[in-house]
């Protein structure tokens, strides 16, 4: 603290930019982090990898970030490419999450999350169920009027197939005493492509997170009929648990390390994400995008993907879906 006081008191008055930089500076972590999503922009992986860099960059944690989408298929199309040609790169992130695993186990991909290096969960956020704003059902009680009647008829957008959002419709027409697998499920590579089927009315309806929708939502473009959580999320929109369906589902997100890379390295990049989740930007962000924090590293985020991986079978395989 002394030679910093003496260095600039040597230096003189600086301008208030370069006293910024200098503090940034003493901060950074990493010069460039290169992010990977697996997944097409404008999903919750993309929406995820864009906020850590915003919060890394203007905390001065991170320098420069360089981004790579490969998506589809629940991640399992980009998951290979990150293990080949990031394997041993101290410097590598990727998002990932409970969507990636539910698609390897119904794609039965010889590449798993097991196949990356856990670094951090970072959020968990509850589904929605939404149809278009003119769409014939009004209310959560009709569309599960239909969903009962015939599962067929009903087509539902998400994410990938065998993802959270699949399980969610599987659990929720099992409920209603219909087999998981009459369900009319239209698999996208993301949010934003799933989006669009709905808006364009393609589909009968959709179901994501929360902040995947938020937006049209608040805008009137799409209608929210029920959310997927123990509680609500919104004073205004039910749960399907209080709407008669006993269904509940969450979808969580963190970081991933590639394969091979030494414990320093690890130890490295789980320090960096713990000092973006202290930062108070991270909790407004937060909280602006109505992620719940579920933050978790080291051995509790490796024993809680072991027991993630094994439940998940259990579901998928309840419901005819692996």
């Amino acid at each position: 603290m002394t030679s910093r006081r003496h260095l600039i008191a040597a230096a003189g008055a600086l301008p208030a930019l370069a006293l910024g930089a200098r503090a940034a500076h003493a901060q950074q972590r990493f010069a460039q982090i290169h992010m990977f999503i697996p997944a097409g922009p404008g999903g919750g992986w993309d929406g995820l990898g864009r906020a850590v860099e915003q919060v890394a960059r203007q905390g001065g944690l991170v320098g420069n970030f360089q981004f790579e989408n490969v998506g589809g298929a629940g991640g399992i199309v980009g998951l290979p490419r990150f293990v080949s040609q990031r394997r041993g790169r101290p410097d590598a992130l990727m998002v990932a999450g409970s969507v990636m695993i539910g698609a390897v186990l119904t794609n039965r991909s010889p590449v798993g999350i097991q196949s990356v290096t856990p670094i951090a969960r970072l959020t968990q956020e509850v589904g929605v169920v939404v149809v278009p704003a003119n769409s014939e059902f009004q209310n959560i009680g009709q569309l599960i009027a239909a969903l009962r009647a015939g599962p067929g008829a009903v087509s539902v957008a998400g994410g990938s197939a065998g993802g959270t959002d699949h399980i969610t419709l599987g659990l929720i027409i099992k409920a209603l005493g219909r087999n998981a697998r009459e369900a009319s499920y239209v698999a996208f590579a993301g949010g934003g492509p799933a989006q669009a089927a709905i808006l364009g009315a393609q589909v009968k309806a959709g179901i994501s997170g929360w902040s995947e929708f938020s937006e049209q939502i608040a805008a009137g473009r799409m209608r929210a009929l029920a959310t997927t959580g123990a509680t609500r999320s919104d004073p205004n929109v039910p749960t399907l648990k209080e709407s008669g369906v006993d269904v509940v589902t969450a979808n969580w997100r963190g970081v991933f390390a590639a394969p091979g890379i030494q414990a320093p390295a690890r130890q490295a990049l789980v320090d960096l994400i713990t000092a973006m989740h202290a930062l108070p930007a991270w909790t407004e962000l937060l909280r602006t995008r109505g992620w719940d924090d579920a933050f978790l590293t080291g051995p509790a985020f490796e024993e809680y993907l072991r027991r993630d991986i094994a439940d998940t079978e259990t579901v998928l395989k309840e419901i005819g879906l692996a």
